[in-house]
């Protein structure tokens, strides 16, 4: 469910950029980033890189000739907390965006807001007030599928909202609000499902790992090594191995143009930004399309396309591995210094 540039103004672009960097500023000051918390650090940059290889795989949805793929918002939210989801959403679309030019840049905000402060902010809190105070196992399930459903279409009537507000004639509100929240419905209980195993196996694991999940299993000893090995080791699979038999098909942004305007990419609302845009991906985008590609070819790395798309499947994840760490570090030290995280050296 990235946008690309070609659906929104500038105005709108721009709009949704200070809501979200204003929502990232929150999360941010929000985020205690202590010596006493440095199991946070490992935990958000295997949890992004594990998102980061997910939304690589799209699966097909049957009987309609599209595809979808997890987006991971409501887990990074369930397993960080919602400040840290958040900026770890974030860290991983941006390196979607600059790298591999999956999103576009204009509508960054629109992304980070619609996939990362959606369910990560709004989805964590949902679940609290559904599960109750006094949660049971199934009340906390069912919280959570119902909560991966919502965030997800709220997700998709956002992208409609954006589209229309931007003028997209060849997009009418109506038809594109009906095509998007039905193509989103069996993705979003797919991506409930997925939420929900990841986040009870790791909970099981390692019920220490998260201080601010939900739910917690009493095991004792606590297996925190393991859990983040395992997360990590899904993630090189999935982006290495799974991604090779990723669907085809357009995804259900795409199948939703197509359906409406009869085109999967429309022309763009303002060319001379959807240019812009595109000039600075063509530069950053190294990664394009997660392929590795010969300098001297348009062919990915050694005539196998599935290697290239692990080579950057893996690259992606050791990026956003470093991105995550370094921000996390530099976070700490800006606050400690500001007198906000009390140095415990």
């Amino acid at each position: 469910m990235h946008m690309s540039d070609a659906l929104v103004s500038p105005l709108v672009g721009g709009a949704m950029w200070g809501v979200s960097a204003g929502c990232i500023g929150l999360a941010a000051r929000s985020v205690r980033l202590s010596d006493d918390d440095r199991q946070s650090l490992p935990l958000m940059g295997i949890s992004g890189a594990f998102v980061f290889a997910i939304q690589m795989v799209n699966f097909a949805v049957p009987g309609t000739g599209s595809s979808g793929h997890l987006s991971g918002g409501l887990l990074l939210g369930l397993l960080l907390g919602p400040a840290r989801g958040l900026l770890t959403m974030t860290a991983v679309l941006l390196i979607q965006a600059l790298l591999f030019a999956d999103g576009g840049l204009l509508t960054g905000g629109c992304n980070i807001f619609n996939i990362g402060v959606i369910p990560a902010l709004g989805g964590v809190a949902l679940v609290r007030v559904i599960a109750g105070k006094q949660q049971s196992d199934l009340r906390f399930q069912l919280a959570v599928l119902l909560t991966a459903v919502l965030c997800l279409e709220l997700g998709a009537f956002a992208v409609v909202l954006q589209t229309t507000l931007s003028g997209h004639a060849a997009l009418p509100f109506e038809p594109f609000c009906a095509a998007m929240l039905g193509i989103h419905l069996p993705i979003s209980l797919v991506e409930g499902f997925a939420t929900l195993a990841v986040f009870a196996g790791l909970n099981r694991l390692s019920p220490d790992l998260m201080p601010t999940s939900i739910a917690r299993v009493n095991v004792k000893p606590s297996r925190r090594l393991t859990a983040l090995v395992s997360l990590g080791v899904m993630a090189v699979g999935i982006a290495g191995l799974l991604s090779w038999f990723s669907a085809e098909a357009g995804d259900g942004l795409e199948w939703s143009i197509a359906r409406v305007a009869g085109v999967e990419e429309p022309a763009p609302v303002s060319a001379s930004a959807a240019d812009l845009a595109e000039q600075t991906q063509h530069h950053t985008a190294l990664l394009r399309d997660y392929e590795l590609r010969a300098a001297d070819s348009s062919n990915s790395v050694g005539e196998l396309p599935n290697i290239g798309r692990t080579a950057a499947g893996l690259i992606g994840i050791l990026i956003t591995l470093g991105v995550i760490w370094f921000c996390g570090v530099v976070l700490r030290r800006v606050r400690r210094k500001m007198g906000v995280v009390p140095s415990t050296e």
